[in-house]
């Protein structure tokens, strides 16, 4: 079934993808939390079925829901794009990405390969696609163990093995920026939003 391309809406998404661990999270938040960038820029908060993390808010981090009450979203069409990561569902609400390109807000989000796709065959006109790369598999691997120590080896490598093959991908995205140091990298996507938004 083909995807319906929506159009010419005032707001813009951006997406940032790259492998668990590229530090895509953090370069969201940090940037959101840039004064100037702040009244441009929202986080769209994801639904999921896995379990909060400490220090995670309920509709702040995530929306954290059933494999029931997900299932029934995903039925009522309520769901633009989902996946399932290591046993849990994420996936991203319609409304709240239609409500705020209407509005002419700018969405951050971070996706999968698979979520980055779809929502850019959906919003061909109002997404931007940005890859975030590691140094390495290696310093991949120690941000992992690092981010989650209740993570096991074999969730690690799994995690690894999937970061191959992003990696791979990344040559699909409108942008790829290399996160060898936080503020560095944290300065180009300052320049890349500022550039898209202002188009």
């Amino acid at each position: 079934m083909k995807a319906k391309k929506i159009q010419n809406k005032p707001g813009k998404i951006f997406i940032i993808s790259g492998p668990s661990g590229s530090g895509k999270t953090t370069l969201l938040t940090r940037l959101i939390q840039d004064r100037k960038i702040a009244k441009l820029l929202e986080k769209s908060r994801s639904v999921t079925t896995r379990p909060r993390r400490l220090g995670e808010k309920q509709g702040k981090d995530y929306f954290f829901i059933s494999k029931g009450e997900f299932r029934r979203l995903l039925k009522a069409k309520k769901i633009l794009e989902w996946t399932r990561y290591l046993g849990y569902y994420y996936g991203t609400p319609r409304e709240l990405v239609e409500n705020r390109l209407k509005k002419g807000k700018h969405l951050g989000l971070c996706l999968d390969l698979k979520g980055a796709r779809i929502l850019k065959k959906i919003y061909p006109y109002n997404s931007v696609t940005v890859f975030v790369l590691p140094p390495s598999l290696s310093v991949l691997k120690a941000r992992i163990e690092g981010r989650c120590r209740e993570t096991n080896k074999k969730e690690v490598t799994q995690r690894l093995r999937l970061a191959k093959r992003e990696i791979l991908a990344a040559a699909q995205f409108d942008y790829r920026i290399l996160n060898q140091n936080l503020r560095v990298a944290l300065k180009e996507l300052k320049r890349i939003f500022l550039k898209e938004s202002s188009v």
